[in-house]
């Protein structure tokens, strides 16, 4: 089978060297921003993105390649779940767009952005290769971020607190099933809810702020993931892994969700002055003024930290 592992194992066994299959695409290719190899103009210091699921039918491609080209910054870090290792044993699905994502964060590296994928439980394969570059793009399991005024963020996918991935995997496969469903589900949904002229609407995001004992794992995960930050001596924690993107003190740590990009369509960014502020992506945006956010819908404004 054509499994992410197999790939990837290719690619390492040769990127030390500089080659690798990934290093032999024609990664100008397809792309608005593959005009030239100069510099991009960073509009960002950082930008904080997590379970892309690139593999599977729910993964939001094209609005994540809308959103990478209108927010450049000097930071990327893939925080975890970028591919979905876990599908792709099961099924092999990766469309053009899927190649798209990765060629674009290739180039992203190339231009000068530091590029950083910090492994989550469904790219576990690649948390053995922690240390190594590939393309440019520097895998590690953990990061540590700091902010333009001095706080220090660890960043972590964060599945190393989630109970059911640590004490019973076999009872996560059998979610991840259950979740793949809810997903398609969710998406046959949202193409009627279009052909009504509605917007865009999560089944998953209104169960779990329903359902008391999703209520309950995702209070728990947040307080431990904190937690675990501030014992360490840091101010604040940026992961993600439950799928729902927050930000907000516990006990005096920042704890930052950047979300997801099957669901949420979410991301963290900081700003040059230090600003953390979450956003919600609406597909077809137009691009955000610096001074101000009138280019972007009220709602996708979720948060900001100072």
């Amino acid at each position: 089978m054509r499994s992410a592992f197999d790939a990837l194992g290719g690619w390492a066994a040769r990127s030390r060297t500089g080659g690798g299959p990934l290093g032999a695409l024609p990664i100008d290719q397809g792309g608005d921003d593959a005009q030239t190899d100069g510099p991009e103009r960073a509009r960002y210091r950082a930008v904080f993105i997590s379970d892309l699921h690139l593999g599977t039918a729910g993964c939001q491609a094209v609005e994540l390649l809308e959103f990478l080209k209108q927010h450049p910054s000097e930071t990327l870090y893939l925080v975890g779940d970028i591919i979905d290792g876990w599908q792709l044993r099961r099924k092999w699905f990766w469309p053009q767009a899927h190649n798209d994502v990765v060629q674009k964060l290739l180039r992203r590296s190339r231009k000068g952005c530091k590029v950083v994928f910090v492994p989550g439980n469904h790219d576990e394969f690649a948390r053995q290769f922690d240390g190594h570059h590939f393309g440019g793009i520097e895998v590690a399991n953990e990061a540590v971020h700091i902010t333009a005024d001095g706080r220090r963020l660890w960043v972590v996918h964060g599945d190393h607190f989630d109970g059911v991935i640590q004490c019973a995997k076999w009872l996560a496969y059998l979610g991840d099933n259950a979740y793949e469903f809810l997903l398609r589900l969710n998406r046959h949904l949202n193409s009627l809810r279009a052909r009504l002229g509605l917007p865009y609407w999560s089944l998953s995001q209104y169960l779990k702020h329903k359902v008391k004992k999703a209520l309950n794992y995702v209070m728990d995960f947040e307080r431990a993931v904190a937690a675990e930050a501030r014992s360490r001596g840091y101010q604040g924690v940026v992961c993600g892994h439950i799928h729902r993107p927050e930000m907000r003190s516990i006990d005096g740590t920042l704890y930052c969700n950047d979300g997801d990009w099957v669901e949420s369509l979410s991301a963290l960014v900081e700003h040059m002055d230090g600003r953390l502020e979450l956003l919600h992506w609406v597909p077809g945006a137009l691009p955000r003024t610096s001074d101000a956010a009138q280019a972007m819908a009220p709602a996708q404004v979720h948060a900001g930290w100072q």
